[in-house]
């Protein structure tokens, strides 16, 4: 099990306090009186509660950290693995293109396929070539074929 300990610097929280307090304070000027005196006994009340000694706060993580693909590694012993771990990662993307790729020629051998049997058909057939471009052979191919009774 994996504890890591996360020391809070105070300094570093009072200036970025301190840098939202000027970007309020720009735009303090527009508000009405009675919403910036709000806001100033709410500032003075927070300044009161705030401790002037800086406190480390230790906190102990017990579930696993998950590094993000350009995040920092689990330990500084797997630096060296970060090039790994980016390679994995691009392995799904590979995989999907390789598939894409298969699926796109195994279609294109399929129509091929179908078209050299359709053009073997033709060229066997008894009719004429010609006779594939007359509009009237065309009409007689899409209409249904007629019902022939068996006479007994």
């Amino acid at each position: 099990m994996k504890t890591n300990a996360t020391f809070i610097d105070m300094d570093r929280v009072d200036r970025l306090g301190q840098a939202f307090a000027r970007r309020l304070n720009e735009h303090a000027t527009d508000l009405p009186h009675d919403i910036s005196e709000r806001l100033r006994a709410a500032r003075v009340q927070a300044l009161s509660l705030r401790k002037r000694e800086p406190i480390k706060v230790l906190t102990h993580q017990t579930a696993p950290q998950l590094a993000t693909a350009g995040g920092l590694p689990f330990s500084p012993m797997e630096e060296g693995l970060n090039i790994w771990r980016r390679l994995a990662s691009i392995l799904p993307l590979i995989a999907l293109l390789f598939g894409l790729a298969g699926i796109h020629v195994f279609q294109n051998e399929l129509r091929t396929a179908e078209l050299a049997s359709l053009d073997t058909e033709l060229l066997t057939d008894d009719l004429p070539p010609s006779a594939y471009t007359d509009p009237g052979f065309l009409v007689f191919l899409k209409s249904p074929a007629p019902q022939v009774k068996e006479s007994d």
